[in-house]
């Protein structure tokens, strides 16, 4: 824990969907619940705060310019300038207690975004989302609990899935060309009682970074599934990973206070701060949707 830095002590109630822009040198990440997306220059510690008039829970960046956005109201883009959502498909308007979750971009442009039951959060109403530049939307997966962390290996080869309340973060192979997935497995499995695998990304060597809700960690896997290593932190609901800086090597890590009760956020005063630590190891550009 000697090496991770807090970098801001921003109370988070659910922060989370932490993304590096590299043309704004600046960090992007969300408070899902206090309905705020947040940016941070690292090279002059400027924070900024946007209110957003529903809940944003993932961002991913936008070629044209923007952002696209998962939301408690379908996908949207969102406009930094003009801070205005604009939705564009809600596929789960039919079903009120399911509002997306996570989301990411894969480096062929499209948009992948996962569902969840906020009532429920054990109950299988998720699905798997992927939105095409041209604008169709495709289900990927379903009966899925909490849809969480998505990632691409760096060969393309491969995509990581994250069903949280199962514990496990799934593998499938993946064809880049027409953005299918098969042969779905498990890629590992989260066996300590009360903790979930959350957010994720995979850095330049193909290794798989997990944060792990509820148990104050941050897993690193190997390709082969198997735990590398693991980053303590001082805040038990651990979120999101995102490589940032300038040469993407700092590993930037969100946190939430939410589900914690009033003696344990006595105890964990930096519940909801955003970290940062050095790894040793680079991460990857995030892709722009090119829709």
């Amino acid at each position: 824990m000697n090496d991770v830095e807090r970098v801001l002590t921003v109370t988070n109630q659910l922060g989370e969907g932490s993304i590096w822009h590299p043309d704004d040198g600046a960090l992007y990440w969300v408070d899902i619940d206090e309905r705020k997306i947040f940016r941070f220059y690292p090279s002059t510690e400027k924070l900024e705060s946007f209110d957003v008039s529903t809940r944003v829970t993932a961002l991913a960046m936008r070629a044209s310019g923007g952002f696209i956005t998962a939301t408690d109201q379908g996908l949207a883009y969102w406009d930094a300038q003009t801070r205005e959502l604009s939705f564009i498909s809600d596929p789960e308007a039919d079903k009120p207690s399911v509002r997306f979750n996570d989301g990411a971009v894969d480096r062929q442009g499209r948009f992948w975004a996962g569902s969840m039951n906020e009532v429920d959060f054990a109950t299988p109403d998720g699905s798997l989302y992927r939105l095409d530049p041209d604008g169709s939307i495709h289900t990927m997966e379903v009966e899925t609990t909490v849809s969480n962390g998505i990632g691409w290996s760096p060969d393309n080869a491969t995509m990581y899935f994250t069903d949280s309340m199962r514990q496990v973060i799934l593998v499938y192979d993946y064809d880049s060309a027409t953005g299918a997935i098969s042969n779905r497995r498990p890629f590992a499995q989260v066996s300590e009682e009360g903790v979930l695998p959350d957010g994720l990304t995979v850095d330049s060597e193909g290794f798989v970074w997990s944060a792990q809700w509820g148990g104050g960690n941050v897993t690193r896997y190997d390709p082969n599934g198997a735990v590398d290593r693991v980053i303590r932190l001082p805040a038990q609901q651990i979120t999101c990973p995102a490589f940032g800086g300038e040469n993407l090597d700092e590993l930037y890590i969100t946190s939430a206070w939410t589900g914690l009760s009033q003696e344990e956020r006595e105890k964990q005063p930096l519940a909801g701060a955003l970290f940062r630590i050095k790894v040793g190891v680079k991460g990857l550009a995030e892709p722009k949707f090119a829709g």
